[in-house]
């Protein structure tokens, strides 16, 4: 989407809907999927959430439905979860309609321009906030359409709803709702990870692919606004079995240095010989946000010159997309 789209007021807010009774870590690594394509994620337990788009379309240069179909096949693809996606220039609008997207899943995206014609027509019980007892006092006197509530004074819907209620509901069945998405209850875990297309020994391929994993994982703490306090590695391998271990780091980080020297530890920990690896996933634990982190004033040329090198990098992947730079070369020129 160019900045001149963005001007002209595109849809930028997202409503998801998971499937009823989804389970809390799955609705996390939902949670974790969408805060891998914006930062401004909002979780509506249990199984809803909200995400603000207004970044994250340049930074993935596409517009608002696609960004919503790339997180459904990633759900539906990584965690076998289909998702209700409505996507819309507020909150109501979108709430409104992911509502309208049958099981099992799809995507709905309305224009600013088309929401008007779009709401009007829809029962006022599919309002994203009219609940079962305002309905049914609308509908006593014959308004059972959004569109007809948008056309009714706000007084009067105040006088049938009661005064906030009233100017609420009037407000967003004209497609009004200044709310802001506000990043809220992200997962205590960040999760990256890696398969390969054929079984894989240890060696420079697994450990490019470590390194990959280190920096999608830093980069990502890092737009979040969070450290780690601990990292676990999992390994997986031919014939579905597993190694997974947990260790601390020595102080809360999201830097790719202190991440890449305890994951190869943890690497090293494994003491594999001939065991052939299918997948890889690295999992950030116990994140706390960055502003709780101690700065301590290092005596370390060389590590300054790394984490200055690091938020340039940072500053160039978010302009021109995540692969842009890649993590040989940030670990070569930071050396």
């Amino acid at each position: 989407m160019t900045g001149q789209q963005q001007a002209t007021g595109q849809s930028t807010v997202m409503h998801v809907r998971c499937p009823d009774r989804l389970p809390e870590e799955t609705y996390r690594q939902v949670l974790e999927e969408m805060a891998g394509m914006s930062p401004v994620v909002q979780a509506l337990p249990p199984t809803a959430a909200l995400m603000e788009l207004k970044g994250a379309l340049r930074y993935h240069g596409t517009d608002a439905r696609q960004l919503g179909e790339v997180l459904r096949v990633r759900t539906l693809s990584r965690l076998g979860v289909d998702l209700r996606i409505g996507v819309g220039p507020s909150i109501t609008v979108a709430a409104t309609a992911s509502g309208q997207i049958h099981a099992p899943g799809g995507v709905l995206a309305v224009a600013p321009d088309q929401v008007t014609d779009w709401l009007g027509p829809l029962p006022v019980d599919a309002l994203h906030g009219i609940g079962p007892r305002q309905a049914a006092a609308l509908h006593d006197y014959g308004i059972h359409t959004i569109g007809l509530l948008a056309a009714i004074p706000t007084e009067t819907v105040q006088r049938l709803l009661g005064r906030g209620a009233g100017r609420t509901a009037a407000d967003r069945a004209r497609g009004t709702d200044p709310r802001p998405v506000t990043p809220r209850t992200l997962p205590a875990a960040a999760t990256v990870r890696r398969s390969f297309p054929r079984h894989t020994l240890d060696g420079a391929d697994v450990r490019a692919a470590l390194l990959d994993l280190v920096v999608q994982l830093g980069h990502l703490l890092r737009r979040r606004g969070q450290a780690a306090r601990g990292l676990t590695l999992v390994l997986k391998f031919a014939g579905g079995t597993s190694w997974e271990k947990t260790r601390r780091l020595a102080e809360p980080s999201a830097h790719d240095d202190d991440l890449r020297t305890l994951v190869y530890r943890l690497m090293d920990a494994a003491g594999l010989q001939r065991g052939r690896l299918t997948a890889l996933a690295l999992k950030g634990e116990d994140l706390i946000d960055a502003d709780q982190v101690t700065q301590q004033i290092s005596l370390d040329d060389t590590r300054e010159a790394r984490l200055v090198a690091e938020a340039a990098i940072d500053r160039v992947r978010d302009k021109f997309g995540p692969r842009f730079i890649g993590p040989a070369t940030v670990f070569r020129r930071a050396s």
